[in-house]
């Protein structure tokens, strides 16, 4: 067992060991994620109720022996003057059974446990598809972390010139002790920002570690996903009721919750089977000897009362049909919500991205001015720090808002089933459906 321990985590290492794109990431996430693994056995633990099902069309033969000890007393050892007759008893018997008809009961279950599993086929599907969603943000939350620890890394910079700065004017004897300690307080903001974008950065590359399965390295910031966008959002929507796997979920089990109904009709018709059986005995209800027979026999049984439990268990599997009708009426509107709202988000940060721009670069100005005019005596320092402050700010808010936007189109193909597709990230191979009727 050691052996076996060993190799498999190096087997994994070794396929994922270089997940630097986010498709690479994406595609280790779906390959070994245990949400995605976990619904992946699932999904193959219900297929195997298919072959459960399916083993109705066969045969069953049953084979029983057996030895031991009886005493018989009945009229004909008494009429034979011998009274109690003790005897060693043998048996063995053979018996095979054919279904030829069952009430259509097979073949109904056969159906139900198809679309059982087409249903946790797309289960699978859903898992990948949202754990490759987690995986995108945990990719570029590792990527928004690194770029504002840079920002916030060049802010301290910043701030530490400008202290020097102010140093060296004390130094001149044209400084106050004030500016001195202004500077000083802001250089030490400065740095417990940075200390905290580090925190943050750590925390992001933890959650990639937990989502992915390995620490990110040599991550790269993808291109944007906007030609994979529909043009609007009732295109959008349109794709997400046709393809989402959640949705055809949900018309699976409508389908299997129709065949489960017709299952329970089967008690309503007779079976009939076709049964062969050879028995070879000895020493039997005192009857010393062999006893051999053999039958081929057509048998038909039919239920005529079992005190309505056929009848309740067929209003019943009617309320199931109900019930996950209801279920898929409500995904749909679930679907569509996940569009609507993912779209609202893209659209919203798409047309802050001008305005965070322009704030960058009239805070640019305004600091480059402002440091020119310190140098003249016509700025405070006050006014310095706080143009140097309001540049980190707007860096920071136009970081935030695109790597927001960027996740949103990501959002969006989510939200229409169509993420691994727009990634070229194949799904697992549980995610396939089974043929009807196979």
């Amino acid at each position: 067992m050691k052996p076996l321990a060993i190799v498999i985590p190096l087997c994994i290492s070794v396929g994922i060991a270089n997940a630097d794109t986010l498709q690479e990431a994406v595609d280790a996430t779906v390959k070994t994620n245990p949400d995605v693994l976990a619904a992946v056995h699932e999904r193959q633990a219900v297929a195997k109720e298919i072959d459960q099902a399916q083993a109705g069309y066969y045969p069953t033969v049953d084979l029983a022996v057996g030895t031991g000890w009886e005493m018989t007393d009945n009229p004909s050892t008494r009429a034979a003057g011998r009274g109690e007759v003790h005897l060693n008893r043998d048996e063995a018997s053979l018996n095979l059974r054919q279904m030829l008809f069952d009430g259509f009961e097979t073949p109904n279950e056969v159906d139900r446990q198809q679309a059982r599993t087409n249903s946790r086929a797309f289960g699978v599907y859903s898992a990948a598809e949202n754990t490759g969603l987690e995986a995108v943000e945990a990719y570029l939350n590792v990527l928004r972390r690194q770029k504002l620890v840079e920002l916030a890394q060049t802010n301290l910079e910043a701030h530490q010139r400008t202290h020097d700065q102010i140093m060296l004017r004390a130094e001149r004897g044209v400084g106050r002790r004030a500016d001195m300690d202004q500077s000083l307080g802001r250089l030490a903001l400065a740095e417990a920002n940075l200390q905290s974008e580090q925190s943050n950065l750590r925390d992001a590359e933890t959650a990639y570690l937990r989502v992915v399965g390995m620490p990110p390295t040599s991550l790269s910031k993808p291109d944007s996903p906007i030609n994979l966008i529909p043009a609007s959002r009732d295109e959008a929507i349109a794709v997400a009721l046709e393809n989402h796997p959640t949705l055809r979920l949900a018309n699976y089990d409508v389908e299997s919750a129709q065949e489960q109904h017709a299952t329970a009709k089967a008690p309503f018709y007779p079976d009939l089977h076709f049964e062969l059986g050879t028995r070879a005995d000895h020493d039997i209800d005192g009857q010393e000897g062999k006893d051999k027979d053999i039958t081929a026999m057509l048998r038909l049984r039919y239920n005529l009362y079992n005190g309505g439990r056929d009848s309740a268990r067929r209003e019943e599997t009617a309320f199931l049909i109900n019930q996950a009708a209801e279920i898929r009426n409500n995904t749909h509107r679930q679907v569509e919500e996940s569009v609507r709202l993912s779209w609202n988000a893209w659209q919203t940060l798409r047309s802050q991205l001008p305005a965070r721009e322009q704030h960058v670069q009239s805070s640019e100005k305004a600091r480059d001015a402002y440091q020119q005019q310190f140098s003249l005596g016509q700025r405070t320092l006050l006014d310095l720090l706080d143009s140097e402050n309001e540049v980190f700010r707007a860096r920071t808010a136009l970081v935030n808002t695109q790597y927001d936007e960027m996740f949103a189109m990501y959002r969006i193909l989510n939200s229409m089933g169509m993420l691994l597709q727009g990634l070229n990230v194949e799904p697992p191979e549980a995610a396939t459906t089974v043929a009807a009727n196979q």
